[in-house]
């Protein structure tokens, strides 16, 4: 059954709704006198018995059209203004949606002094086979590309992972995918300026140009290059959570006639406290079981490097070479971890307690270098050659000592080990992509070969007190794979019709030896994967998508790795070097009302899918987290999504979800019976953006995220909810932005974890650092006005990482 909802769920969507057929549109194209577009000027919607009240407003786009929205029926006075133009006004009647006749502006003086929208609203569009979040100089374009990606609709941040219907998310720049570690990623989202996005696309069935690997994608969009100049940034930002963190940044860009030069550089250090407090009931339907209550504690530190360095060389008019590098740098990253256990009896008699400082220091080093030559065909398609290289290292000392108490205080019990670990992966791809029209067709091909090698090892030293309870603890671990593919994708519109379909095939050969087990874990499989997409626009107001993709999930390197790593010698996370690929279907029907509301009904059958399951083993008294690949796993589900203007300085947008998630495993240790965790629940996400002065320096934005219930593996999560604000203030003409957020004022975000079935009862409640306040500075020098070339790293292979 799904959960009591809060009742502001059903009343914001009553808010969002109920005036569905009550309200109408304003369309209307600015030009000038030579029949020009034009693009950013203000149209306002004024009251016309009061004509110094604004009733709604926007500005136009890049092909002069204009958008007003939701218009209750009234007369209404049409103000148009833009520097350099004579000031157009005009008296309209509003009972229907309504098409403004071409509106042409005549060059003189104009005076803007009275209302001024700097700002535009995010506004949410449906393609046939993409959501798209367009934030350009919007109320959101502020701060980083990372707090554009948490405020995207659908998508969630779940155990330090973006995520959309329940699964973890791809991220492309500008149609090249970002491959780096789940740390790395943010850390170099974060160093990426908002001012710099163009729009947001959600892709939950990607087409068959991507890889076939991983689930939706999220393809943030940057502006492009318009004149030859030099700019630059320098910002910096501080941030108080339990205890303060730093980070400092400064982005060069230089366009010529034929290069373009973008440079960045950021330095994050960062201190950070996370707790938690668990309990496990061993043997929990006997009497003489026992609870374990524990309090844990780990404070991090760390000094992260990013440095990204990106050429572009225009031969001609055709032919174009970029170079991009990025290179991330954390040394000396060191992990504290104390944990106090304390044992009882049935009774809740304290019985004895035990222990463990833990101290972990890893170096990590990840370089990636990529190459790409592009040639433009006379008939508007392309041609591309990209080549690609990762290095990947790291290295990881751990020592752990564990003192064990009796009742009475006494030391019974003495458990110390180090080890001593690395892991060294390089990946090389190369690529060629197609894109061409025949006829009235569009026509994609490509293809691309990569392959990964993988060696790690860990090594066990002081360890004789743990030979009793595990054995063959040292290891070394060698992984390759080659993975071969080569699509085709061709889609054409028709005048109420739009069809794209396409076959990406992928033949896989991989081979992982553990040197201490002797396992051998040797895969070739081929597998294709079809993509189709149908949409029918019934007519202006009513549309209708159904679409279809076939993915795969392949394990991650470090989930392969048969090692164990220890919190103390009762807990530890295990790798499994025989996990499989998982292969998913996934299907989404999409009604699409005026334009704006949008409905989607999903299923998606996830197969064998590898995930991490903790299990508690009630005889030796440990639990441990194991990568396996689930028996099923599934998700269906209803969303709804509209966006609009509640006055002409507060836009609001509303994204809710009812879904179903089940995952169904064996339970390892209850003789391997299936067990099937499911859920029916709701998410609701509002986002609140204000423009809070008449000239659009001033602005603000207040947002709200709720989830009834959630899942990952076995565990069952707590409701969740964050609210968080942010306000922004550009100065000396724009050439500066201060900012202040604030997130999760009500420490909600956290919540608690349990898994409850047959002989198993464990919970933890992790306490991150979610709430917090920072503050943040950014100067902009030089021609500060030019929109730069920053994008990503493409080789689809290093998400895995």
């Amino acid at each position: 059954m799904i959960r009591n909802y809060p009742p502001i769920l059903f009343t914001l969507l009553f808010l969002f709704t109920n005036s569905l057929f009550a309200q109408h549109t304003i369309k209307g194209k600015l030009v000038t006198e030579t029949n020009n577009p034009v693009a950013f000027a203000n149209v306002i919607l004024l009251d016309a018995q009061d004509s110094t009240s604004v009733y709604k407003g926007t500005i136009s786009e890049d092909s002069g059209e204009f958008l007003l929205e939701e218009i209750a029926s009234n007369d209404y006075l049409l103000k148009v203004s833009f520097v350099g133009y004579e000031e157009y006004l005009q008296q309209i009647s509003v009972n229907s949606d309504k098409k403004i006749r071409k509106i042409t502006l005549k060059e003189g003086a104009s005076n803007l002094d009275e209302v001024t929208i700097n700002a535009r609203k995010p506004k949410i569009t449906r393609s046939i086979d993409r959501i798209t979040f367009d934030v350009e100089n919007s109320t959101l374009s502020s701060g980083s590309s990372w707090d554009i990606l948490r405020q995207t609709p659908g998508v969630i941040m779940s155990q330090g992972q973006l995520q959309v219907r329940n699964s973890n998310v791809t991220v492309y720049i500008n149609d090249r995918k970002v491959q780096l570690t789940e740390s790395e990623l943010q850390t170099l989202l974060q160093s990426y300026s908002a001012e710099n996005i163009k729009s947001i696309e959600v892709i939950t069935n990607p087409p068959a140009r991507y890889e076939a690997e991983g689930g939706a994608i999220l393809n943030i969009n940057t502006t492009s290059a318009i004149s030859p100049g030099y700019k630059g940034s320098i910002e910096g930002a501080y941030t108080q959570g339990i205890v303060p963190k730093y980070r400092i940044g400064t982005s060069h860009y230089w366009k010529g006639d034929k290069l373009n030069v973008f440079a960045n550089y950021s330095f994050t250090p960062r201190k950070e406290i996370k707790r938690d407090d668990s309990y496990i009931n061993f043997s929990p339907n006997e009497e003489f079981g026992q609870r374990w209550q524990t309090d844990f504690e780990r404070v991090t530190r760390s000094q992260a490097h990013n440095a990204n360095v990106i050429l572009d060389y225009d031969f001609d008019e055709k032919n174009k070479l970029s170079f991009s590098s990025n290179l991330l740098f954390s040394p000396d990253k060191t992990f504290d971890n104390s944990v106090r256990t304390d044992i009882e009896s049935p009774g809740n008699t304290p019985f004895s307690n035990f222990m463990t400082d833990s101290e972990v220091v890893t170096d990590e080093h990840n370089i990636a270098l990529d190459l790409t030559y592009t040639h433009n065909l006379e008939n508007g398609g392309s041609f591309s050659a990209a080549t690609h290289y990762t290095r990947f290292t790291q290295d990881r000392d751990q020592m752990v000592a564990t003192d064990y108490f009796d009742s009475a205080g006494g030391n019974v019990q003495n458990i110390n080990f180090n080890t001593s670990s690395g892991q060294n992966i390089e990946i090389f791809t190369g690529q060629l992509d197609f894109n061409s029209s025949i006829g009235e067709m569009s026509f994609d091909a490509g293809a691309k070969v990569s392959n990964i090698n993988s060696n790690s090892g860990i090594n066990f030293s002081n360890a004789e007190s743990l030979d009793d309870l595990y054995d063959n603890l040292s290891d070394d671990f060698y992984y390759d794979e080659t993975v071969s593919a080569a699509y085709i994708s061709t889609s054409r519109d028709w005048e109420k019709w739009s069809a794209k379909a396409g076959l990406r095939g992928e033949y896989t050969d991989l081979l992982g030896v553990s040197l201490s087990t002797y396992q051998r874990n040797r895969q070739e499989y081929f597998e294709l994967f079809p993509t189709a997409y149908l949409q029918y626009r019934a007519s202006d107001n009513h549309s209708f998508t159904l679409d279809y993709s076939r993915r795969i999930e392949r394990p991650r390197y470090e989930s392969l790795n048969p090692f164990r790593y220890f919190l103390n010698e009762n807990d530890f996370n295990a790798g499994n070097p025989n996990l499989r690929a998982a292969i998913s279907n996934n299907i989404n029907l999409n009604y699409t009302l005026l334009g704006q509301y949008f409905f989607d009904v999903y299923y998606r059958d996830n197969g064998r899918s590898p995930a991490s399951l903790a299990f508690q083993d009630n005889q030796n008294l440990t639990i441990r987290r194991l990568q396996a690949n689930l028996l099923e796993s599934k998700s269906y589900g209803l969303s709804f999504s509209n966006g609009r203007s509640i006055t002409g300085w507060w836009y609001a947008q509303l994204y809710a979800e009812f879904f179903h998630d089940e995952n169904k495993f064996l339970a390892v240790e209850s003789n391997n019976a299936e067990v099937t965790n499911e859920v029916d629940a709701a998410l609701l996400q509002l986002y609140n953006g204000f423009t809070l002065s008449k000239d659009g320096t001033f602005s603000g934005n207040l947002t709200f995220l709720y989830v009834s219930d959630y899942i990952a593996g076995s565990y069952n999560f707590d409701p969740f909810s964050t609210l968080s604000l942010g306000v922004r203030k550009t100065l000396w003409n724009n050439r500066a932005e201060l900012s202040l957020n604030i997130n999760d004022i009500f420490n909600e975000t956290n919540t608690r974890l349990t898994s409850q079935y047959l002989n198993q009862d464990n919970s933890f409640f992790a306490q991150e650092e979610m709430r917090y306040v920072q503050v943040g500075f950014k100067y902009n020098f030089g021609n500060f006005r030019l929109e730069d070339n920053q994008r990503s790293i493409d080789a689809a292979e290093r998400d895995r990482l």
